[in-house]
């Protein structure tokens, strides 16, 4: 491991000044801080000897005014970025939709409405909201009765054409994992269908749900049966009309709850959908899916947020359904006619090396859920650089916070750091901002894998696989002594 560790520090050339793409037009407008430079192989080395981690490192920093790189380490090594991906994704999305863009969920008409009786069909029309949620259906709903329709004699079809239909973010994770879930032209609560259990006498009562603070409507396009074995825990089954789930009797214990992902996104808006209408008195009947641009008057219409408010929670919470629809619909904006995600992806790299001469990005997907993705450190830093200038990305990033010798939170350090987080199993990334004690700004990035430990896991075990948590923890506290040590030599 030393000998692997110097050979790539000096062939990166640590020891000199480098500057990064985004600067080779012009001169470095201040000269480096030679405690920067001069200290560079053997602080950086001790830093990643001491890890102890299996696998590479890549990391690339950079001064935010002159654009001048400052340390590198593979920095022309492409790494899997993990969710740090969902940072080039929120630029991305800004950039061809606007700040203020806003997805709109609508009911529209295909028919004339006669004494509030609608002689045709009730479409409800996917716009791509990636936070529809089931409080804005039942709003929705409400707002139709108001509307004045009490009936719908013809058909009622749900449109999740507005995007194309991805069956999982990832297909290589289990299952059951909420956090892969289908993508669409319609979402409802992140894709997710709450699951919970209670144990009755020798036996389970199981739900499935579209829970939100406000709303509990049972669903039916999923379905969970409880079975007696201890393994595999979670069985899926597809069928036309529902995900068809079995769960493990010897795992369920006393009773809980999780979220299950949803492969059906249409027919599950639908579903909720028509229990919330027929709250409101109006009863429709089974989902039909079209994929057709619907026609008609629209009777109602829900806005989600400004895009840039959507993306600041994306970025906060990590949420891979957000990054993937708001990719998707950059894409479907900047070209199209895009089939799936890849080429979606395959579209917002494009983006990147014509924006900012960044070619060493080759996303996969918008997350960074695949592991298949690589981002090399110092494309990623010519990007940060860049979009600092424009001011466009560290107000929605997270505070990313430094600890002690003991691992617990420093609230006024005086490094101060916004960025982006991401963690798989066995791959860990960060990236961001750094505002040193003189005042000073960097931009860096850091991707961490062990892709051939990573490739050994069998799908089924790839939730919590062993040794995952240490390794991820190592990388973390190699991410902040990297972060303070910049933010130390720059600053001093």
């Amino acid at each position: 491991m030393v000998d692997l560790v110097s050979r790539r520090l000096f062939l990166a050339g640590l020891g000199a000044s480098v500057v990064s793409r985004a600067a080779l037009a012009e001169a470095p407008l201040q000269s480096l801080r030679p405690q920067l430079r001069g200290d560079i192989p053997s602080g950086a080395e001790r830093l990643i000897q001491a890890a102890g981690l299996r696998g590479e490192v890549a990391f690339a920093v950079a001064d935010v005014k002159s654009g001048a790189q400052l340390e590198a380490f593979g920095g022309d090594q492409g790494l899997p970025p993990a969710s740090v991906a969902k940072a080039l994704t929120a630029l991305y999305a800004v950039d061809v939709l606007g700040a203020d863009y806003r997805f709109e969920t609508a009911l529209m008409a295909d028919g004339p409405i006669v004494n509030g009786i609608l002689d045709g069909d009730l479409i409800l029309v996917g716009g791509g909201d990636p936070l529809l949620d089931t409080d804005d259906l039942a709003t929705m709903a409400a707002n139709l009765r108001e509307a004045g329709i009490t009936e719908v004699r013809g058909s009622f079809k749900v449109y999740d054409g507005a995007l194309p239909y991805v069956f999982s973010i990832d297909p290589g994770q289990p299952d059951h994992l909420g956090y892969s879930p289908a993508i669409s032209g319609i979402a409802l609560n992140f894709n997710r269908v709450h699951f919970e259990w209670k144990r009755a006498g020798t036996d389970y009562n199981v739900t499935m749900d579209a829970r939100t603070a406000r709303y509990t409507p049972s669903v039916d396009m999923a379905s969970m049966r409880v079975e007696k074995r201890s393994l595999p825990i979670y069985t899926y089954q597809r069928s036309a009309r529902q995900d068809r789930w079995t769960v493990a009797r010897g795992a369920l214990g006393k009773g809980g709850a999780r979220w299950l992902p949803v492969r059906k996104p249409a027919l599950y808006a639908g579903d909720v959908f028509r229990t919330l209408a027929r709250s409101n008195g109006i009863v429709l009947g089974r989902v039909q899916i079209t994929r057709e641009a619907p026609q008609g008057a629209v009777l109602v219409v829900h806005q989600s947020d400004p895009l840039e408010s959507i993306l600041r929670g994306m970025l906060k919470y990590s949420t891979n359904v957000t990054a993937e629809m708001v990719g998707m619909m950059a894409s479907k904006v900047r070209a199209a006619d895009i089939q799936n995600l890849s080429e979606s992806a395959a579209e917002m790299n494009s983006w990147a090396s014509e924006t900012y001469g960044a070619t060493g990005i080759a996303m996969v997907d918008h997350s960074g859920l695949g592991d298949a993705s690589r981002v090399a450190p110092e494309d990623f830093v010519t990007v940060l650089v860049a979009a600092r200038k424009d001011g466009a990305l560290r107000p929605l990033l997270k505070k990313f916070t430094l600890v002690d010798s003991q691992g617990r939170p420093v609230k006024d350090h005086p490094i101060k750091v916004d960025a982006k987080t991401g963690t798989l199993n066995f791959v860990s990334g960060l990236g961001g901002f750094i505002t040193a004690p003189d005042g000073s700004e960097l931009a860096f990035a850091i991707f961490t894998a062990d892709v051939d430990h990573r490739a050994t896991i069998p799908r089924a075990l790839r939730e919590r696989p062993e040794g995952a948590r240490s390794w991820n923890s190592r990388s973390r506290k190699l991410q902040r002594a990297l972060i303070e040590r910049w933010g130390t030599l720059q600053g001093s």
